[in-house]
């Protein structure tokens, strides 16, 4: 079912991005295609779709909402939030969404496809009257195999609420594929039996009964059909035609303990009490926990009382008594260990699925193995219980809540350590921040930046090559001017002549290499003192970021420090709630485990009770049978009295039937 749900509200979310007028036009059983348009509302998809991870999207989805980072998709939202509250089990919150969304502008086959699943969900926990409304919102049909569910789940919620008429004339009529029609045929079995027409009944539940089967779902359906059956006629006082189906049930099936005990009472209503033996001694050799196989403890010795074998009867009495002597301190056994308060504890730790991360997780979580432990062998009756497994489920969860608080709760301590760091930091490096925004030295760096691009701008206006040379042009360059001032007053010699041409093409030669380097250099000291301009601007920058920080740093800190605190102390306030609720819910599940353990004793004193007293019937009767021998063979007192001389009338002990529970309705088949 969970998977269904998920495509179900996909379908509706997609669905009411497009338009009323194309949302009607769109096939109601297709999924719409759509297109992401919110970040974040990719973010929650991302977790929906990965397993077990619907408490991480719904989270999201709040969060998100609550911020308001879903512009685009809060209609989506808010129905995968309906599908994930569903998901958890918050039926009510699930229910109030597609109340509010689920309107005539979402396609219908989606909505009427969202009430049915929403009604089995307030089905499987009870509440009959919410999935009768629920089911009663679906306008016209669905598909051929939904329409059948839902036609069988409304019967089955007429007849939990009595209505047992309605859910028959619902039934009449109902059509499906061959599975489906053998639980809508037990169930119109079911509820004419309640309605006392077991004439009627029996052409549905004999036609369950007997249908080829080849799965184990419907060969249990099978034999419980002919359980009830048989059960019907037992209570109609109607014996012969009660053993057919109860004959019909398998020897190794679930209900072959009630089967085994309705056909012995059904010989023994017949006088056949030598046949009645069969099966009820066979039930002897099974579980004593069951409350057939208790019976039978009493049936057996009954059957030998009423074949004369008062010997064998008296010995199965005695035996009877003293296992269930045995079974009693057994019981309060296991009632001692339960109300220790830990049985839940092990119960969820004995399942390897006891958390979220289970293979269905969520609220469709059910238990599969028990403890290794005493009172486990009691356990299984209690846990086949609704009320329990519901319980359970409750509880499961509030284990999984308390882990995960605890885990915020210790991401709150590493938010806090992150804060105190954070202020530590803030300490040690204000005063150095402080000193050198006190220092000046970005104004120093500026007016630097001043003074060297007006200085390239003066050795452009003089074109000074050599202002742009390399450090040994500048100094090849020096010494021709220093020798050409040395030459400068020097007399006009032939000598001095050929100085001065030596050192004219030596300059002449620099002054060509400089030139020929001029226009480079010059793009290269433009483009290094824009860079030194662009540094400086992101200098400056940082300079008025720091001092910001420096006034908002505290003002922060204490933000989130505060909202840290707060968080914190709401999580340890929830804490505290769940842990109370959890107490409250573990005691209320340990007392629906000692009820019912209760109850067991309840009816093992009972038979305890009834085979004691039967066995001082016989007693009594052996031994009023041999003081009548010996008057027989001694002198006659003077009697007095018509009843004089007569032995003590003793009543035929006998115990009753087993309690025949009438037939319940079966659910929709397992999937």
């Amino acid at each position: 079912m969970p998977a269904c749900i998920r495509a179900l509200l996909l379908a509706a979310c997609a669905a009411l991005l497009a338009a009323p007028a194309s949302a009607r036009r769109h096939d109601p059983e297709q999924m719409p295609s759509t297109r992401i348009r919110d970040l974040h509302y990719g973010d929650a998809l991302f977790y929906y779709y990965q397993e077990n991870k619907d408490l991480e999207a719904l989270t999201r989805l709040l969060a998100y909402e609550h911020w308001g980072r879903l512009p685009h998709h809060e209609p989506e939202a808010q129905l995968l939030m309906g599908s994930l509250y569903l998901q958890l089990g918050m039926h009510n919150e699930a229910g109030e969404l597609f109340e509010r969304l689920l309107t005539d502008d979402v396609p219908t086959g989606v909505r009427n496809r969202a009430w049915f699943y929403l009604a089995q969900v307030w089905y499987a926990r009870g509440y009959l009257d919410k999935a009768d409304a629920a089911l009663r919102k679906v306008n016209g049909r669905m598909s051929a195999e939904l329409e059948a569910r839902k036609e069988l789940l409304f019967a089955n919620v007429l007849m939990h609420e009595g209505r047992f008429d309605e859910a028959i004339r619902l039934l009449a009529s109902w059509h499906g594929s061959a599975v489906w029609s053998a639980y809508a045929r037990f169930n119109l079995g079911v509820a004419l039996v309640r309605t006392q027409r077991v004439a009627d009944a029996e052409a549905f539940l004999a036609g369950v009964g007997s249908m080829v089967a080849d799965t184990p779902e419907m060969l249990a359906l099978r034999d419980r059909a002919d359980l009830a059956l048989g059960f019907a006629y037992l209570q109609a006082n109607q014996p012969a035609k009660a053993l057919p189906p109860l004959e019909r049930v398998r020897l190794n099936g679930p209900y072959s303990d009630k089967a085994l005990l309705g056909t012995g009472w059904a010989h023994a209503a017949l006088g056949d009490y030598q046949r009645a033996l069969t099966p009820w001694m066979e039930l002897r050799s099974r579980n004593l926990l069951d409350a057939a196989v208790q019976e039978s403890y009493l049936a057996v010795p009954y059957a030998f009382g009423k074949l004369n074998a008062n010997a064998q009867a008296a010995d199965y009495y005695e035996r009877a008594i003293e296992s269930f002597t045995t079974e009693d301190g057994r019981l309060d056994d296991a009632i001692a260990r339960i109300e220790k308060g830990d049985m839940l504890e092990r119960v969820l730790a004995a399942d390897a699925r006891g958390d979220e991360g289970g293979p269905n997780g969520g609220w469709f979580w059910q238990l599969k193995d028990l403890p290794d432990a005493p009172e486990s062998r009691y356990l299984y009756t209690v846990l086949a219980g609704h009320d329990f497994q519901e319980g359970l489920k409750n509880y499961r969860d509030m284990v999984f809540l308390q882990d995960r608080l605890a885990r915020w709760g210790d991401s709150m301590e590493a938010f806090q350590d992150m804060i105190d760091t954070r202020d530590r930091a803030y300490a040690e490096r204000v005063p150095r921040a402080q000193e050198l925004l006190a220092s000046g030295a970005v104004d120093r760096l500026q007016q630097r930046d001043v003074a060297l691009q007006n200085e390239l701008h003066d050795i452009v206006a003089r074109h000074d090559v050599a202002a742009l040379a390399t450090d040994p042009e500048r100094v090849q360059w020096a010494r021709v001017q220093r020798v050409s001032a040395a030459l400068s007053g020097v007399p006009d010699t032939p000598e001095n002549a050929e100085l001065h041409e030596r050192l004219a093409l030596v300059k002449g030669v620099l002054q060509l290499r400089l030139e020929d380097a001029w226009n480079a250099r010059l793009w290269q000291a433009q483009r290094d003192l824009k860079d030194l301009d662009l540094a400086l601007r992101e200098a400056q920058s940082r300079w008025i970021r720091v001092q910001r920080a420096l006034r908002s740093m505290p003002a922060n800190t204490g933000e989130f420090a505060t909202r840290v605190a707060a968080l914190k102390a709401r999580i340890g306030a929830i804490q505290s709630r769940l842990a109370a609720t959890q107490k409250k819910q573990s005691a209320y599940l340990a007392q629906i485990a000692v009820h019912e353990l209760g109850a067991q004793k309840e009816r093992l004193a009972d038979y305890q009770v009834q085979a004691r007293f039967a066995l001082a019937s016989i007693y009594d009767r052996a031994a009023n049978a041999q003081d009548a021998g010996e008057h027989a063979r001694s002198p006659a007192p003077i009697q007095k009295g018509a009843d004089a001389g007569q032995p003590a009338a003793t009543p035929d002990v006998t115990p009753p039937p087993a309690p025949l529970p009438p037939p319940t309705p079966a659910p929709e088949p397992q999937r």
